[in-house]
């Protein structure tokens, strides 16, 4: 029997494969939707047992260890942190997600939400697991974050409700550029919807990675954050049309007394002479 424990965590925003690949000394260009594998060849060094361990790095900075203990993480993170410094090394990751998987000779399979049990031996299924662990925690990290923006929107509801319009342009060029950084990564994000290429010429690939994208609900909570990212903005070019022609109309007065003072003056020039 096999048993691999995986643990997914967030450790950056983003992560250059490319830089870290060239460091280990692989020479290929990674795309956006594809993961980096780091085998015992390139831990050695790094943890003292490397024996069927494997850590997939992902370009929109989430991470999977598979058979790690926490020290073992810790040293491959304080080794990456040399290559890419932003990095975050915490000893309590915020955002986190584990899994195992069994695999036994003759075993029926079954897939729960902690534990799936099969009788294939495949490479694959490593890293369908391990995207779709990594795609949940990062999306786990935007839900919560966007979550934190409607609060903040919400303040400014209730101001506006009061017949206040009290918030800057810096303020609203702030939320709405969180915003489109919300919608830019959950797009990208999408990316790694699409099937892994072993799905595309192996049914039991791709019939596990659709198990494990609807078990994760990626698709749905997907569409949710595009849903709310769409209200936000909707409320954000509510508030900047309301913010426009609030000084808009402060400009006009300003321009009307403008006029009214220079009106003032040339009566007062005219009448009363020097």
């Amino acid at each position: 029997m096999i048993h691999a424990e995986f643990k997914a965590v967030v450790v950056s925003n983003e992560i250059n494969l490319n830089k870290i690949a060239q460091h280990f000394g692989i020479n290929r260009n990674f795309k956006w939707e594809e993961s980096l594998a780091l085998n015992d060849q390139f831990l050695k060094g790094i943890v003292q047992q490397t024996r069927n361990k494997v850590v997939y790095i992902f370009p929109f900075g989430s991470m999977v260890f598979i058979n790690f203990q926490h020290h073992e993480q810790m040293d491959v993170l304080n080794y990456l942190k040399r290559v890419q410094p932003d990095i975050n090394i915490v000893d309590d990751f915020k955002y986190t997600d584990d899994y195992n998987l069994e695999i036994k000779p003759g075993a029926e399979q079954t897939i729960t939400n902690d534990l799936m049990i099969t009788d294939q031996n495949a490479e694959y299924l490593m890293e369908i697991i391990a995207t779709v662990l990594a795609k949940s925690v990062a999306l786990e990290k935007i839900e919560l974050d966007i979550g934190y923006l409607l609060d903040e929107i919400e303040y400014i509801v209730a101001k506006l409700q009061q017949g206040e319009l009290a918030f800057s342009d810096e303020k609203l060029a702030k939320i709405s550029g969180s915003i489109l950084g919300f919608k830019l990564n959950t797009i990208s994000y999408l990316m790694l919807l699409d099937k892994p290429d072993i799905t595309w010429v192996n049914d039991d690939a791709s019939n596990i990675f659709i198990n494990f994208t609807n078990l994760f609900e990626l698709d749905d909570r997907y569409r949710t954050i595009l849903d709310k990212t769409a209200t936000l903005m909707d409320i954000t070019e509510v508030f900047s049309g309301l913010a426009n022609a609030n000084r808009g109309n402060k400009l006009e007065w300003a321009i009307i007394i403008l006029i009214a003072i220079e009106i003032i003056i040339s009566l007062v020039e005219k009448f009363f002479g020097h």
